[in-house]
């Protein structure tokens, strides 16, 4: 008997990316849709693919989210794709063939981002993996923000990643790591962590470097050294907004 995967997708105002990728989860058993009350046409697209959308504040909490869509789940495996990413076919067809033969209760990707017309194919993101798929009854999410799926037991990895469609614009790009960033900062202050001038200046400056030299990122050329910058920028704005944090308790 053939494994059944819940497709699950967290939304807000994703209007651009969303048809893509559902598309890209045809092939899952159902499709379910998290929505933090997007006022754009994201919930009207979305209902081409499925019925199954709740509509959840997301209270700066992702793992929140992803595991009350886990608790709406059907299927046997739960399988999470972001909605500026899409599932290839070559990607789709490893997922069907692993599920049918693995006692792995788990499955890392590889993910490659595509940004700005050019590949991203160094930096941090050059060895990134991502646990994305489980068994149900396996799978758990922990973090605020840049959350992890725990899975209980042993994990597989898929040799097809994911691709990935982030920040169609450097505007864009700037909304979102000041929207994570906050998050970021609220969560490292919540659990009493502090810093100081040193670290709010070091840390960003480390990050570039790290980057843009250690991990080959200027091969990417200008939109290699524009990523790095935006990384570094967004480990400026955690430690300063934390600081900020601390100074007003």
């Amino acid at each position: 008997m053939r494994s059944s995967i819940s497709g699950i997708v967290i939304t807000k105002n994703e209007e651009k990316n969303v048809e893509k990728c559902l598309n890209s989860l045809a092939f899952c058993d159902e499709i379910i849709i998290i929505d933090d009350y997007s006022e754009d046409r994201t919930i009207e697209i979305a209902k081409k693919f499925t019925k199954k959308i709740y509509k959840r504040k997301l209270e700066k909490n992702f793992s929140l989210q992803r595991n009350f869509a886990i608790s709406k789940a059907t299927m046997d495996y739960v399988l999470f794709l972001d909605a500026d990413e899409e599932i290839s076919m070559r990607l789709k067809d490893e997922i069907l063939e692993k599920i049918k033969y693995t006692n792995f209760n788990g499955f890392y990707f590889k993910r490659v981002d595509f940004i700005w017309g050019g590949e991203i194919s160094h930096g941090e993101i050059k060895d990134l993996k991502l646990l994305r798929l489980a068994r149900k009854n396996k799978a758990s999410w922990i973090g605020n923000v840049h959350e992890k799926m725990l899975v209980d037991g042993e994990v597989g990895e898929l040799k097809n990643p994911i691709y990935h469609y982030p920040h169609p614009t450097v505007s864009e790009f700037l909304s979102a790591v000041n929207f994570y960033s906050s998050i970021r900062a609220q969560e490292l202050f919540d659990s009493n962590k502090k810093t100081n001038v040193f670290e709010i200046i070091a840390y960003p400056v480390g990050k570039f470097f790290q980057n843009f030299f250690i991990k080959e990122g200027y091969k990417d050329g200008e939109i290699g050294l524009v990523f790095a910058i935006m990384m570094s920028f967004h480990s400026f704005l955690v430690r300063g907004k934390l600081w900020q944090l601390n100074s007003e308790s």
